[in-house]
């Protein structure tokens, strides 16, 4: 077990999960918000990290729409802010668990396959231009550093805010397909990286399986007992938005598991145990859930 957990970026939807889950586990738990730890100031992270430390860093600018004309803010919120957390923990003796997003990814429109961690990326918004960054700031500082790609993070209790808020049909994009990923199931995989035992770089961390946003929408209707047919697919193209999104962002997790990360489950079987449906012996929706990729 890590000596010191350092969460930089507490006060969001990752790190408060993250704090929570590891001082009920009964670790050290130092929980920052942006507020009280601003990574953009490099003498600010320095004032918290101590040899030994491993620092997970939560922090990021996520507002994918709004970094299109607030490009300087994000860039130093996701690419510099990182640059400066793995100078210090480099310096330091500490660890860091850098959490990053499948948007680096997505310029292949026509792609059809899981990216590997390895692969070329190319992100088609400035949100995941900035994250990129990161990344390459990161291992450029600390090349021991843990890389974590995640994707479409969703905490426990949000299907059933977003059904309940919901009337009649429920139109949903049908064409941008990526790894819906359970809030808890992520925090699981970065303590793990945070005891030790797998091997450092660029890991991705999703649950197993690929989805639409439409498909997301059905399968939280149903998991709430709600009707699934409420939800119609849509193309993009019907909500215009100032950042594209990717269209296919897909992680594969297979090159994780062989550094020693242990994978994810199926993300419909973390759906329905996310949204409360936790009773023994009961079962999911769609009955018994198929492998997938």
């Amino acid at each position: 077990m890590a000596q010191r957990i350092v969460i930089t970026g507490a006060g969001g939807m990752v790190g408060r999960v993250l704090a929570d889950q590891g001082s009920r586990e009964g670790r050290e738990v130092l929980a920052l918000t942006s507020a009280e730890c601003d990574i953009t100031n490099a003498d600010a992270v320095r004032q918290f990290v101590e040899p030994g430390d491993v620092v997970i860093n939560c922090a990021a600018y996520t507002q994918v729409d709004a970094a299109e004309t607030d490009q300087a803010r994000a860039h130093a919120i996701n690419a510099l802010g990182p640059g400066h957390i793995a100078a210090v923990c480099a310096q330091a003796g500490a660890g860091l668990v850098h959490i990053s997003t499948d948007y680096v990814f997505g310029a292949s429109g026509e792609r059809r396959t899981p990216y590997e961690v390895d692969e070329e990326t190319g992100p088609v918004n400035v949100y995941g231009r900035t994250k990129l960054a990161g990344e390459q700031a990161v291992l450029a500082a600390k090349p021991d550093a843990h890389v974590v790609r995640t994707a479409w993070v969703y905490r426990g209790g949000d299907g059933a805010d977003f059904v309940a808020t919901r009337d009649g049909p429920v139109d949903v994009v049908a064409d941008q397909i990526g790894s819906p990923t359970y809030t808890g199931d992520l925090v699981s995989a970065l303590l793990q990286i945070a005891d030790g035992g797998v091997r450092p770089g660029v890991l991705h961390a999703v649950n197993a399986g690929r989805a639409s946003r439409f498909d997301l929408a059905r399968e939280t209707f149903a998991a709430v007992g709600a009707d699934p047919d409420r939800v119609r697919p849509v193309g993009s193209d019907r909500y215009p938005r100032p950042a594209p999104r990717p269209a296919y962002t897909v992680l594969s997790a297979r090159r994780s598991a062989e550094a020693g990360l242990t994978p994810l489950r199926d993300w419909r079987e973390a759906l329905f145990v996310a949204v409360g449906n936790t009773a023994v012996g009961k079962e999911h929706p769609s009955g018994p859930l198929p492998s997938t990729p």
